[in-house]
Parts: structure tokens; sequence; C-alpha cells
């Protein structure tokens, strides 16, 4: 590839990431608009394959990025100030009409969710959206509407879903960070399938709608928003700005020496694959090696799984009736809804009751300790195509024992690359702490980044 501007080699810039993107254009090796050019160039060449995209902002885009290089050039500094990120297509965003994955005609936003708005305001330039399963429902992301979107490790494999788009961006170096939500491993679940950083954050500290329903709850209490990226910097990054301050977290900082729990207990009995053990064994010898003291301990996760899939389809059902056309959606998107309206308000209450109940035993974690590792989930990225059809749920519900109970206590949940399968195909781990912990979990993943250096892997694209 032709060297950009300056000498700088677009490709290495493409997974700067954004504290390396931030580096260059602060030091005025790289214009913000020369910047979108290269994110744009690689999505025009590779986004045809992998499908990450639903939408893109060409010329807002650009004019944003324009405005960056005037605030920077008057002296300004933002915290992203000029760098490209993609927003995952179930949000609102002046102008647009989000699809939330259907076929639905959804009306155009009259103004940004506030998590959007912060993005601006920090200077980001907001890219396109990406792809998501139906109502985000699915850890796949494929759908009768839009298509397949496809692992950039291996374009035959899925990025997990329902975040699928935006992993999918960010590992193939098209943008730096993407937007992601997650109401059972909608985050973590395509970081693990593509070898990203992607944190679920404490319950209610990033925004999750637009307008008056920034506040709200989604899915009866389930449902974060958040970001994936390459490294921990970068989540961390993003992540102040996302929680306007409310997490300012130095990763690099020591966490000290910390009780490290792990086991491979999962809310219903669920089989490891064997390149998943070993990549976990990997991370607990690492953070036997940082000076932890680990030991196995398994959580007790008692009424869990009643409480998310009771409000997991109330939640479905909440979403299609809201949509302009619920008929424009997939057989198994209103077989699931159809569950949910089953469901009474005294099933409900239970639900939510049993949640409250597994979230305040296990913001003690098992063995009282500081960190729980678990795989984020028991095998390797699955073929795309693999779940399909009214198994669907069925078939989901083997992905998500490991991710799903941290959604119904709302504790942080952090997925992190722990190594590769023989025929290249990432695994992960997941890192669990106690309530409002966020910043623990980014030191101890910072320091596993140093020791595993997941960021220097980086998929062939074709």
């Amino acid at each position: 590839m032709a060297l950009a501007c300056g000498g700088v080699d677009p490709v290495e810039v493409a997974y700067a990431g954004v504290t390396g993107q931030l580096a260059l254009l602060r030091s005025g090796a790289l214009t913000a608009e020369q910047l979108l050019d290269i994110c744009l160039e690689r999505i025009n060449r590779y986004d045809g394959r992998l499908g990450a995209f639903r939408t893109l902002f060409r010329d807002r885009a650009r004019a944003e990025a324009v405005a960056a290089d005037a605030a920077r050039t008057a002296g300004q500094d933002r915290p992203l100030l000029g760098i490209p990120i993609a927003i995952k297509d179930n949000i609102a965003i002046e102008g647009h009409a989000p699809s939330m994955g259907t076929g639905s005609p959804e009306p155009v936003a009259a103004r940004d969710a506030e998590l959007v708005r912060r993005l601006r305001d920090a200077g980001a330039v907001i890219v396109g959206t990406t792809r998501l399963p139906e109502l985000a429902l699915w850890p796949f992301t494929e759908s009768a509407t839009w298509g397949a979107t496809r692992n950039p490790w291996d374009t035959e494999r899925t990025t997990g879903g329902s975040s699928g788009g935006s992993a999918a961006a960010v590992a193939a170096g098209l943008v730096a960070a993407a937007h992601a939500s997650d109401g059972g491993g909608s985050i973590r679940i395509p970081a693990a399938c593509c070898g990203l950083v992607g944190l679920k954050p404490q319950r209610e500290l990033v925004p999750l709608g637009a307008g008056g329903d920034d506040a709200a709850e989604h899915w009866h209490g389930l449902s974060v928003a958040g970001v994936l990226t390459r490294t921990v910097a970068d989540t961390a990054l993003v992540l102040e700005v996302m929680t306007d301050g409310a997490l300012s977290v130095d990763p690099a900082t020591d966490p000290g020496p910390l009780r490290v729990a792990w086991s491979v207990k999962g809310a219903v009995p669920t089989p490891v694959d064997p390149a998943v053990r070993r990549g976990l064994d990997a991370v607990l010898a690492a953070l036997r090696g940082l000076g932890h003291a680990v030991a196995e301990a398994p959580p007790s996760y008692a009424g869990v799984q009643e409480s998310f899939l009771t409000r997991y389809a109330r939640g479905v059902r909440d979403d299609l009736v809201r949509l302009v056309d619920p008929s424009a959606t997939e057989q198994r998107t209103r077989a699931v809804a159809a569950m949910g309206a089953r469901m009474p308000d005294a099933l409900l209450t239970r639900a939510r009751r049993l949640g409250n109940e597994a979230a305040a035993r296990l913001s003690t974690l098992p063995g009282d300790a500081d960190v729980l590792v678990l795989p984020t989930i028991p095998h390797p990225p699955l073929p795309v195509g693999a779940m399909s059809g009214l198994r669907t749920l069925a078939l989901a519900g083997r992905v998500t024992p490991f991710t799903a109970p941290w959604n119904v206590t709302g504790q942080p949940a952090l997925s992190i690359p722990s190594g590769m399968t023989d025929d290249g195909l990432p695994v992960a781990v997941q890192l669990v702490g106690r309530p409002s912990s966020d910043g623990l979990l980014l030191q101890v993943a910072a320091q596993l980044e140093r020791v595993l250096d997941w960021p220097a892997r980086r998929p062939v694209l074709v």
C-alpha cells in the first residue's frame, strides 16, 4: 500500500488505536482529514466482504474532520479530536433512522443520543453505523435484512453479536473504536470472537438511549452501553468520554497484589473447548507471574438463568412492539417476543427479585476474590449460519452461560484476548469484578496486555 502524507504507513495508522492516532494528530504527522481518508479507503476495500457497516456518513464525517483540523490549528485539543468512531445501529444519531437490525422503516432521529453527543463534544468524527442482529438479541450478527457480518480473522466465522458490526470494524482496522451495547454478552462475545478488548461497564455508568430516554433502563435492567477497541488504554480513554468523566482511570497503574478466583463453571453445565481452556490457563499463569494469588473458586448462579431469560424475553417483546412495522422482522425474533408477551408481570417481578438476590450474593466474588476469571464464551467463533430458525434461542443459550449472569447482577465484566487456536482464531477470557470496579479490571487487563501482547496480532485481510 502506498504511504500516506508525511511518510506515515496507512496500515500502521489503522492499527495504531485511538491513543496512537491521537499522538499522530497532535504531533502534526497526520491531519484528521487524512486519517478519515485512511479509514474510508479501508472500508471501501474490505467492508464489501466483511459487512461491518450499515451506513456511512461520508459527507458529514468529512465536515467533522475538517472542523477538527481547524480546531487543532486554533489551539484546541479535546480527548478524541479528529478520531473516527463508529456507532452501533441501535442508537439515535441526528438525521439518521436506526434500523435496530430489522427491516422496519424507523423514524429519523431528531437529535443525537446523549452518548453520541458526548463523543461529538470530545471531538470524535462519527463515520457511520454498524450492523447488528434484529433487536440486538443474538450472539451473532446475521439478519434477513442486512445479511451476515463476517469475522476478519476468518470470513467463514461469526463476529459474535450483537455488536458484531462494531467488532468487525475495529478488528479489521476500519476504525480504532466503535460503540457497542450488551444485554447478555453483546460487547464481550464479539470481543472474544474478534480478538478485542470489550468491557461491559457497571450498570448505569454509560447512558443508553436518546433524549429523555437516556436514563431509562433497557431489557428490564440487563443492558449497558460501552465500546470495543484493540487495547485497554483505548477502552479507558473512550469510556472516560462516554461516562462524562465518571470513569477516569490510568490503566497503567499497578493494582498491587490481588486475590484472583477462576472457574470454568457456567450458569448452565457447559463444556469448554480445549483451546479456550489453554487460553484461560495462559492468563492464570500470567497473573501468577505478576504476583497475584490465584485459586479455583466457582460462583453460585442460583436464580440467574430464570432472571435473565424472563427479562430478556420481556425486553424483546417491548422492543418489537415499539417498531413502526413489527412484521418486518424474522420469525425467530417474533417467537422470542411472543414468549415474552406470555410472561405476566408477576413473573417479571420475581425475575427482578431473583436478580437482586444474585447481585447481592455475587457482589462478593467467590473466595472473596478481587477478580474472577472465566471463559468469555466456551468455544472459538462458530461458523456463519451455525444458529438458524426457531432453534436459535436454544443454540444461543450455549454461547452465553459465562456472560449473561453479569448482566443480571450489573457488575463490570471485561473480555480480553487470551490466545489463538491452532487454526488462527481468537479465544478469550473474562475478568469479572465487584460492583463498580471497572477501573481495577482495566488495570489488571493492562498488566495482562503487556505480558500477552495481543495488539501485535492482526488478521490477514483479503
